[in-house]
């Protein structure tokens, strides 16, 4: 197999990997959002830290125990350190916490947008490496003049 094959294969892999892990994280954030829904408490909390990726927030639940999530919040877009938000958390799990009225819903654009740009960069790529790996072995079959 020649190294044009092989970095055929290799893009091909990458990029349903990129797919499949998206599309993965996408299911765990259902997923998580399912736990909280089945099992929800309700709290007020305090952004500690604010980020677009992770946000780092403190709440009290009911019983009086003060909870900051090791992982932060999920859906953070948005928030500012010092604002009082309201957050659901899995009763179960007071560290699955989400901003109350996001869902994972607001993965779906940004996942769907990885996949894309993902397909749109690897599928030139693809077809390009294709082209020049059979143009390869046409010229290496072809009989040398002499």
């Amino acid at each position: 197999m020649s190294a044009l094959h092989r970095a055929r294969r290799v893009v091909l892999v990458v990029a349903i990997g990129i797919s499949a892990l998206s599309a993965v994280l996408l299911l765990a954030a259902w997923r998580n959002d399912h736990t909280i829904t089945s099992d929800m408490g309700t709290a007020t909390a305090e952004v500690l830290s604010a980020g677009s990726l992770r946000s780092a927030v403190s709440f009290v639940t009911p019983d009086g125990v003060t909870h900051n999530p090791e992982l932060g919040v999920l859906y953070p877009t948005g928030l500012t350190a010092g604002q009082r938000i309201a957050v659901e958390y899995a009763r179960s799990d007071p560290d699955l916490v989400r901003v109350t009225g996001r869902d994972a819903r607001v993965a779906i654009v940004p996942t769907l947008s990885v996949i894309v740009v993902t397909w749109v960069v690897a599928t030139p790529l693809v077809m390009y490496l294709g082209r020049r790996a059979r143009n390869e072995v046409r010229n290496s079959s072809l009989p040398l003049d002499t």
